[in-house]
């Protein structure tokens, strides 16, 4: 004699079939995925060299930064050593170079430097150069950085000699 009561049969559990389309399809939207990466890819290789290669925003105001700093720095020559000294400017050559040392900035080639300098000093005259006397004055001048519409200004106080980096309109 059993004494056990009948057990009910098991139940299954519900599962969802795969249909035959979806193995057919299985990593087809991975394949996408990578191919048109790959396309993206190849796309960016064409064109990367074709970009415009220059000097960026931050870049180009380090120029003018530099510049300035040589500039003051021949002033501070002067002052100090009590003789003339003058920065000399080649804008053909976009070139500024210090006269109290062998320091010199040279700008790259999308940078263009415009100068307007005295054509006299000190009843004397000058060719293409800032000049810092032992007292602090100087003959004055501007350079003008320009780049892809965008200007600054490096001003040399004739009265003060002070150096002073101006946002200006480029011409």
């Amino acid at each position: 004699m059993d004494r056990r009561a009948p057990m009910a049969p098991r139940a299954r559990r519900a599962t969802s079939r795969t249909p035959s389309k979806r193995r057919a399809q299985d990593g087809f939207t991975l394949l996408e995925t990578v191919c048109a990466l790959a396309i993206i890819g190849l796309v960016s290789a064409v064109l990367a060299p074709a970009m415009p290669r220059g000097t960026s925003r931050t870049a180009f105001e380090s120029y003018a930064v530099k510049v300035a700093a040589l500039i003051k720095q021949d002033r501070q020559y002067a002052l100090d050593r009590g003789v003339p000294t003058a920065t000399l400017v080649d804008a053909a050559r976009r070139t500024i170079a210090s006269g109290s040392s062998a320091a010199s900035v040279v700008l790259p080639g999308d940078v263009a430097l415009n100068a307007v300098l005295a054509r006299t000093c000190a009843g004397a005259p000058v060719d293409q150069s800032i000049r810092f006397f032992p007292s602090g004055l100087s003959c004055g001048g501007t350079l003008i950085l320009s780049r892809l519409g965008f200007s600054l200004q490096i001003r040399v106080d004739w009265l003060t000699g002070g150096v002073e980096i101006i946002p200006g309109n480029a011409a």
